[in-house]
């Protein structure tokens, strides 16, 4: 897969929704430093919430987040609480884009929709980082391990983020919830989808401690320094809330089990000759920065199943739009399609569960 057709920006959809003169008169009402001539482009890639560069006579850059247009599934796409969480974790250890304004008003851009500081800096699509050196890939992975350790032991109550979510049985909750949204989202019958679905009720690992998540943590959901092994931002905050830190690690951790194509993963390549660090030291790093206990074998392939039924459904939904015909991307068909093999990856590591 080409990583190129998913960096930079690109113009505007010739059918988008979206007014430049009408948005350019709210944001110089409400945004100091708005003046000048405004061009909105749209970053390339990803599948959820349309994300766009403002570039105020070419100078001053801010990024704009909205809903998709058209029919959504309930409490999906919801970018005010992307605002909330990143304006809560602004003085925090957590590194996020400043916020600037929500705004619920439909009529400026078709939806609602929020505004951030642009973070100039390096992304990374590719996880096996092949730009890199064997050195600055084990730097990268060093860092991003201790942003995750930042992330699930900030203190969400101080930060105001204490009613973000429900502590207590995230799992269990979210698996009902995904649940749900296979089955509104549903396109075909994928056996090993049903069968993660009658599973993972009965096998949910027992909740150890309840933390601010990420929903989404990955390298391509970060911004790095240009030159430094540094993180600048977390984005992405789309699936953000309080929960079970361990299943937001074995999220991230699915990197090292998918294969290379068509998943960016690591698990058939060499991460030793790489730098990579691999999956139990990356594993014993975190959990010794986040003051957690290990974790069972058995524990350990029930996340992961839950983790890939997760991401299985979020790929339904990107397919049920492309169905509906309000994608958010040219490249979503591609990516609703693995919702089939995700799915069967899941039911792959609830079998190892059961050997366990």
């Amino acid at each position: 897969m080409d990583a190129s057709r998913f960096v930079g920006t690109e113009p505007l959809a010739a059918d988008s929704k979206i007014d430049v003169a009408r948005l350019h008169a709210y944001l110089k009402a409400n945004i100091d430093g708005c003046e000048g001539k405004l061009s909105v482009e749209r970053f390339r890639g990803g599948q959820s919430n349309p994300t766009m560069l403002l570039s105020f006579d070419g100078k001053r850059k801010l990024v704009l987040r909205k809903k998709p247009d058209g029919k959504l599934l309930p409490s999906a796409h919801a970018v005010d609480r992307e605002f909330r969480v990143i304006s809560a974790l602004r003085d925090s250890d957590v590194p996020v884009a400043g916020a600037r304004l929500l705004c619920d008003d439909d009529s400026i851009v078709g939806a609602m929709f929020y505004v951030m500081d642009f973070v100039e800096g390096r992304s990374f699509w590719a996880p096996a980082l092949p730009e890199q050196s064997p050195a600055e890939r084990k730097a990268i992975y060093i860092e991003m391990n201790r942003v995750a350790a930042a992330l699930h032991t900030t203190d969400y109550k101080a930060a105001g983020l204490e009613d973000f979510g429900r502590p207590g049985d995230y799992v269990a909750r979210q698996v009902a919830r995904w649940s749900k949204q296979y089955r509104a989202s549903e396109t075909e019958t994928i056996e090993a989808m049903d069968r993660l679905i009658d599973w993972l009720p009965d096998n949910i690992p027992p909740e150890t401690r309840t933390s601010l998540i990420h929903g989404d943590f990955r390298i391509d959901n970060m911004i790095f320094h240009a030159t430094e092994a540094r993180v600048l931002a977390v984005v992405d905050w789309e699936l953000s809330t309080l929960g079970e830190p361990m299943a937001d690690f074995a999220y991230h951790m699915l990197t090292w089990r998918l294969p290379n194509q068509p998943y960016r993963g690591l698990g058939d390549l060499d991460i030793g000759v790489l730098g990579i660090p691999d999956e139990r030291s990356y594993r014993d790093a975190y959990l010794k920065a986040t003051g957690q206990d290990g974790v069972s074998d058995r524990h350990w392939y029930a996340y992961l199943a839950y983790s890939l039924f997760r991401v299985s459904g979020i790929r339904q939904g990107i397919m049920k739009r492309v169905v509906d015909g309000n994608a958010a991307s040219a490249h979503a068909r591609e990516a609703g399609a693995l919702a089939r093999p995700v799915a069967e990856f899941g039911w792959h590591y609830a079998e190892l569960a059961m050997k366990s």
